[in-house]
């Protein structure tokens, strides 16, 4: 499917999502909303779809943000009565970050320019962010009056804890790789030369995990740290249980039987 405002291709298990507006600094359009639900609704429906790779074309941003023109422009022709009134509860700006979020395929940011303002909140909703060292990331909307909205304030605290996130967002600032790697906001930072390798690398590590354990690991740690620690546990026991078929099951102790000598022996019925 081609796509106005990014880039869905795939390789060998690996889906790469570009955010394709180099010329508005890849800043979210009402059109790219729609593009990148659109785009994560294939890779659930697609099991070759195994990881995600999302980045910014054009290296210079990852993502600037909202783009406010564009905002302001569908805003003057609702008031003038020529565009669909939509509820704030309906946003599909809520649903781009929850579609990364809840996909059952891992999701790596490759932050490989800017990520401000809903950039910032897109690496949020992706499952691990790798950082070229020449890149920044930060949550600027309090310097103009507004706050991060699509879910900077609940995403972030969870991520580094409130002080970190008070610091970030009250502050407005940019923050450095460096800095950002320091607190725990990305799990790497690599020479921006390196940026995609790294996360091809650790995308073929998730591609040999089995897909339906993957899909339950993410579901439990991103629902089970908003339960008490007795429900969240009595959460991990149903779902692990759960999790897959007897066929799949099996089919991940045989591959890890035959390149492991010790799970060989662990798997072994006649051992």
């Amino acid at each position: 499917m081609a796509y106005e405002t990014i880039i869905l291709e795939h390789k060998d298990g690996i889906g790469y999502l570009t955010l394709n507006r180099p010329e508005r600094a890849n800043t979210i359009s009402f059109q790219l909303m729609h593009d990148v639900v659109s785009a994560m609704e294939t890779v659930e429906n697609d099991p070759q779809y195994r990881v995600v790779i999302l980045t910014g074309a054009g290296g210079k941003h990852f993502c600037g943000g909202a783009d406010l023109r564009d905002f302001a422009e569908r805003a003057r022709e609702r008031a003038k009565g020529g565009g669909e009134r939509q509820s704030s509860g309906d946003s599909p700006r809520r649903d781009l970050f929850s579609a990364l979020e809840e996909s059952r395929a891992p999701v790596i940011a490759a932050i490989n320019g800017a990520a401000m303002g809903g950039g910032c909140e897109i690496a949020l909703a992706c499952d691990i962010r790798v950082i070229a060292d020449t890149a920044t990331i930060g949550l600027p909307e309090i310097r103009f009056g507004e706050l991060p909205a699509g879910g900077g304030t609940q995403r972030l605290p969870r991520l580094v804890g409130p002080g970190i996130a008070k610091e970030m967002i009250l502050s407005g600032l940019p923050w450095s790789a460096a800095d950002a790697y320091r607190v725990g906001l990305v799990n790497k930072v690599v020479p921006a030369g390196d940026l995609m390798a790294t996360c091809e690398q650790f995308a073929r590590v998730l591609i040999e995990r089995a897909a339906y354990a993957l899909k339950a690991a993410k579901f439990l740690i991103n629902h089970g740290a908003d339960l008490p620690l007795a429900e969240a546990l009595k959460l991990e026991r149903t779902t692990i249980q759960n999790m897959g078929t007897p066929e799949e099951r099996r089919a991940a102790r045989d591959r890890a039987a035959a390149t492991q000598k010790t799970y060989a022996r662990i798997f072994n019925k006649d051992a």
